[in-house]
């Protein structure tokens, strides 16, 4: 949120969407509760950013996000969350975005 007395406040919108910001509020919260380094975490986007640049994906939020997304779920993997659980989560959320009504919050 800008703040017009702040000088450090951003004048624009940080994120292009909620989901940007909540991809990095996961990886904060595994860093604050220790399961990951801030180290793992900036190696796990630092590779992901590489390989987007590599496949050619130009610069732009949804590939910085598409990183972000790939690099929390690598580390979500390391931290003992397997695959086939982080894919019935993704399941449960795609449902429950197409049940929710344009505008509302999307609730599992």
């Amino acid at each position: 949120m800008f703040h017009p007395d702040d000088p450090l406040s951003p004048r624009d919108l940080v994120f292009d969407e909620p989901w940007h910001a909540e991809v990095l509020s996961i990886a904060d919260g595994l860093v604050r509760e220790g399961r990951v380094t801030p180290g793992q975490w900036a190696a796990a986007l630092g590779a992901a950013l590489r390989r987007a640049e590599a496949a050619g994906r130009p610069d732009t939020a949804d590939t910085y996000y598409m990183a972000a997304l790939e690099a929390l779920e690598a580390l979500l993997a390391g931290v003992g969350v397997p695959a086939s659980e982080q894919a019935a989560r993704k399941s449960a959320w795609e449902e429950a975005y197409r049940r929710t009504p344009h505008g509302q919050p999307v609730r599992l």
